[in-house]
């Protein structure tokens, strides 16, 4: 069952719910506007075996991440171009692209999505197929973490993948690590959703808890005041996008009391 905290933020598992399919796709949505998001949404997409239906971006900025894939047998293919996918990719879609992912593969593909603003009709949309336009170069829609420079912040690191480099002006997506501890409690000025990668830990907003560990989803409003606590003896690494587009280390002391 989703867990309600102070102020919007709300915790559930990545397939908790019951899920849309499509053809070889399924979806599971876990932040939404019915979830109380205003502009911002977090979605489970399981493709399996095979050529997917071709989904579309609507209006609105769409970025991807990849948690389970398997290498060279794994494809997304965006408005015609094909690009490679492995585990720990983020990539952009444009308003009104479309997408399809083929999965050579025997276990499922799975991607983390967010469409920001999220639209008011974000159900599974499947489109037509679509040729590459050929007169231009390809463009560039995928980064891998690994080739992405580690930002250091007193004693944790973030990796963004989505920006401006990716066209991206709206919204940002990043990878960031958070060692044992808890850290003061502070808020941002951008909605925001978080997918827990590995780790355990508590999520707290304001005096309100939850426990958070692998395939955690997390919504968290504008300025709402909250911070994640890394109970385990290793690291807690976190999947973080927000909407407006801004920086990962950009944030404010909550109000002494």
């Amino acid at each position: 069952m989703p867990v309600a905290l102070k102020g919007g933020c709300r915790v559930t598992t990545m397939r908790e719910g019951v899920p849309e399919r499509s053809g070889s796709v399924t979806m599971w949505r876990q932040v939404d506007r019915s979830a109380g998001a205003q502009a911002i949404s977090l979605r489970v997409i399981e493709f399996a075996h095979g050529l997917a239906p071709r989904l579309r971006a609507d209006d609105c900025d769409e970025v991807l991440y990849v948690l389970e894939a398997s290498g060279e047998e794994t494809t997304v293919s965006i408005e015609g171009w094909r690009y490679s996918l492995e585990p720990e990719t983020g990539i952009y879609v444009r308003p009104g692209e479309t997408y399809t992912v083929e999965n050579r593969g025997a276990e499922p593909v799975v991607l983390l999505s967010s469409q920001c603003p999220e639209p008011r009709n974000s159900f599974l949309r499947v489109s037509p197929s679509t040729a590459p336009n050929l007169s231009v170069e390809q463009p560039v829609r995928t980064v891998r973490l690994r080739d992405r420079r580690a930002v250091t912040t007193s004693d944790r690191w973030y990796r963004v993948l989505v920006d401006e480099e990716l066209g991206s002006t709206q919204v940002t997506q990043f990878v960031g690590s958070i060692p044992p501890g808890r850290s003061p409690d502070h808020f941002h000025e951008y909605e925001e959703v978080l997918f827990v990668l590995r780790g355990t830990g508590t999520m707290w907003a304001g005096d309100t808890n939850a426990p958070i560990g692998p395939g955690s989803c997390i919504y968290l409003p504008k300025r709402q005041v909250h911070c994640v606590e890394n109970t385990g003896v290793g690291e807690l690494r976190l999947l973080g996008v927000f909407y407006p587009a801004g920086s990962p280390s950009v944030s404010y002391e909550a109000p002494k009391k």
